[in-house]
């Protein structure tokens, strides 16, 4: 007799290690595992994974009652450049608008001199223009021109170019012509992966909708492969047993998750699906542990993402990008660099050193996992420092440090360094590289990084903490339980959901209540067709309706919720003053009162949720002054001015809350490690998060 099912699990595979966390909704046990991530073919980690998650607990497969995944397939896919060859269509005397962009340069006029745009996503030659014309409003100014969309589609296909992005003027308004073009690409050239801009963004301004939809395009051919390979193996692992198909989820970048059956026709949903679920992670454990102001900082293989949390809720941006790539869907906001594990230390051009954004990943890795790497990486400098073990997994990946150690002697040599300068002064450099990141998501966008608690995870996330605090000036630092597997963990409290968006750019002043309740009424009924065929009961279906507003003559919007019920007048002159209130926040100005300037409705929007349920954490009661024996000792370089120093090691396990202690310590786990510097100290709250401030200051 088949057993019921009660175990959800939640996976993300990096770049070097794929994090199993599994919940059993029966008894609300939460069990935490890794294995290696397996690139030559993802799903064997996956399903590695699986299995052994479900030995640990001695259950079979027959238990499952959904598996939920965040990915980095599509992430470091664009971090790392790796672009297939595509080609772009759009209207006829718009062939530039990728090379025009927005003719802004990164960090302000003052690096113009030294700037060098990025290449295009599609070079100029691949930009084919077809004749027809729609306005703002959707109506028809210009007929479609078939014969010459006929015409493109065929020198794509004669130049196998297989694919294709289309983004039309106006195709938010009315989708018609777009819709055409992507038929005749059907007849024409059935084997091209196609992505149309009305159906990946409803959004206006050509720009990012057209990069949107040449992301989509882009991370497609590859996410569909991936996704399909586990979804099928998946089949074969529960068919025979469970004698059903179990639910397989993908975590989304907006902070939801989607069915691996929808989300291969949504790609760019998963830009940032692994990040994302980091997020949602440390805002449960930061909000828990009584902090309401986060920074997460998730440190992976290949790259290191970070993120903000205000009261309980990590924040939303419809301006992201990843790497070099905008993309305008909604995401949480997260800022990616390439500074993970795995990132490989090199001589520049210049001669000077370099670290990231390219990484070893999981093979070959790291020179010290002896799988043929020759690249030195930032796991090589810290393990030739001592500041992590002679192994990975609590023991089960043996380390070659000897290895890593000749590495980075050559690299050393080439610098006119000793081996300790040249490991620090690759941790230094990649230090920073986190830090600029930190500033990007907070100093940029008005907000004081000195007024929040940082939350390290991942497995190199809480590798320089320490040394984040002195840069940033951060006074406390949170390391939760199992800090390698937070992201998945964080899939266990993602709920399913869908965002839907239509732009409807109207003045205040001149909004028809009627019109903007059938907009909403239009997108809650895509959003909760979605939700039904997600197979969730009607009566859990959650909607909430936001709007992004402007004063008239700006360039952008500020997001702003919309409250529930009919939209009446009164309505939406509270969401108008919500605006302005907003606006002040973010800016420090409004023009509340003001006649002369008009607010501006432009894009409505609605998300469906369906809710799950979320594991419950459980505190433990805090002893009095306990005091663990370290289980071992070893010399640790943290500066290499001042060499080595012998440092005790202790085994997180070990350290019940009220536990206090003092740098210089290690402090190592299952699946990864805390090096305290001298300087610095450690509290155990209840839920057993490791709490890092200065040594003396008040904790």
């Amino acid at each position: 007799m088949p057993q019921e099912s009660h175990v959800r699990i939640g996976i993300d595979t990096g770049g070097t290690f794929t994090d199993v966390v599994a919940f059993d909704e029966s008894t609300g046990l939460t069990v935490t595992t890794k294995t290696p991530s397996t690139p030559g073919d993802p799903a064997d980690g996956f399903l590695a994974g699986i299995a052994k998650v479900l030995q640990m607990l001695d259950l079979s497969v027959d238990t499952l009652s959904a598996i939920s995944h965040g990915t980095t397939v599509a992430t470091n896919q664009l971090l790392e450049g790796k672009i297939e060859r595509m080609g772009f269509i759009t209207n006829t005397g718009y062939e530039s608008v990728l090379e025009i962009a927005r003719q802004s340069v990164p960090d302000g006029y003052g690096n113009s001199y030294f700037w060098v745009k990025e290449e295009r996503i599609v070079p100029r030659h691949l930009v084919k223009g077809v004749s027809g014309r729609l306005d703002f409003t959707g109506k028809e100014i210009e007929p479609f021109d078939e014969e010459q969309a006929r015409g493109i589609a065929r020198w794509f296909r004669t130049h196998e170019v297989n694919t294709l992005g289309v983004c039309l003027m106006h195709s938010y308004a009315n989708p018609a012509h777009e819709q055409r073009m992507r038929e005749i690409l059907a007849e024409e050239h059935p084997e091209a992966i196609i992505s149309v801009s009305s159906e990946v963004l409803r959004e206006y301004r050509e720009y990012e909708r057209s990069m949107t939809t040449l992301v989509d395009a882009a991370v497609k051919p590859k996410l569909s492969r991936y996704v399909d390979n586990i979804k099928n193996r998946l089949r074969e692992m529960t068919s025979e047993s469970a004698q059903r198909e179990v639910p397989f989820y993908v975590m989304k970048s907006n902070g939801g998750v989607l069915s691996a059956d929808e989300v291969v026709h949504q790609p760019i949903t998963t830009v940032l699906s692994g990040p994302a679920a980091g997020a949602l992670g440390a805002a449960m454990i930061g909000e828990i542990a009584g902090f309401d102001r986060i920074l997460g900082c998730d440190g992976g293989g290949t790259s290191t993402d970070v993120s903000v949390v205000i009261d309980g809720e990590p924040t939303l941006t419809t301006e992201g990008s990843v790497g070099v790539f905008p993309s305008k869907i909604p995401m949480i906001d997260v800022v990616t660099v390439g500074a993970g594990g795995g990132s490989i230390a090199a001589l520049s051009p210049e001669g000077t050193l370099k670290v990231g954004p390219a990484s070893a990943g999981a093979d070959p890795g790291p020179v010290c996992y002896g799988n043929g790497g020759t690249e030195v990486t930032i796991t090589d400098a810290h393990v030739v420092l001592g500041r992590i073990p002679a192994h990975l997994l609590g023991g089960e990946i043996a380390l070659d440090v000897d290895s890593a150690r000749t590495a980075l002697e050559e690299l050393a040599g080439q610098l006119g360094m000793t081996v300790e300068q040249c490991a620090t002064g690759i941790l230094e450099i990649s230090a920073w590289n986190q830090a600029n990141a930190l500033r990007q998501i907070t100093v940029k966008r008005g907000l004081d990084v000195r007024d929040f608690t940082l939350t390290t995870f991942g497995g190199s996330g809480s590798l320089l903490l320490c040394r984040l605090m002195d840069i940033l000036d951060i006074s406390t630092v949170l390391v939760p339980l199992n800090p390698g597997n937070l992201s998945a963990f964080g899939l266990l409290t993602v709920d399913v959901k869908n965002d839907y968006v239509q732009t409807s750019v109207t003045l205040h002043e001149a909004l028809e209540t009627d019109r903007l309740a059938r907009i909403y009424d239009e997108l809650g009924e895509r959003a909760i067709d979605a939700l039904n065929r997600e197979g969730f009961d009607p009566e859990t279906h959650q909607l909430v309706r936001t709007a992004d507003l402007r004063y008239f003559g700006q360039a952008f919007e500020v997001r702003v919720s919309v409250d529930d019920g009919p939209i009446t007048q009164e309505l939406v002159d509270a969401v108008a003053q919500r605006f302005h209130d907003e606006h002040r926040a973010l800016y420090g100005y409004d023009f509340d009162g003001n006649p002369d300037q008009q607010v501006e409705w432009v894009n409505l929007r609605v998300s469906g949720i369906g809710p799950i349920q979320r594991p419950e954490l459980t505190p433990e009661a805090l002893q009095q002054d306990p005091r663990p024996e370290p289980t071992s000792r070893r010399q640790v370089c943290f500066d290499a001015e001042l060499g080595r120093v012998e440092t005790p090691v202790h085994w997180r396990e070990d350290l019940v809350p009220g536990t206090r202690l003092t740098g210089p310590a290690i402090i190592e786990e299952f699946g990864s490690t805390v090096p305290i510097h001298p300087g610095f100290a450690v509290r155990v709250d209840e839920y057993r998060n490791i709490i890092v401030t200065r040594e003396g200051a008040d904790s």
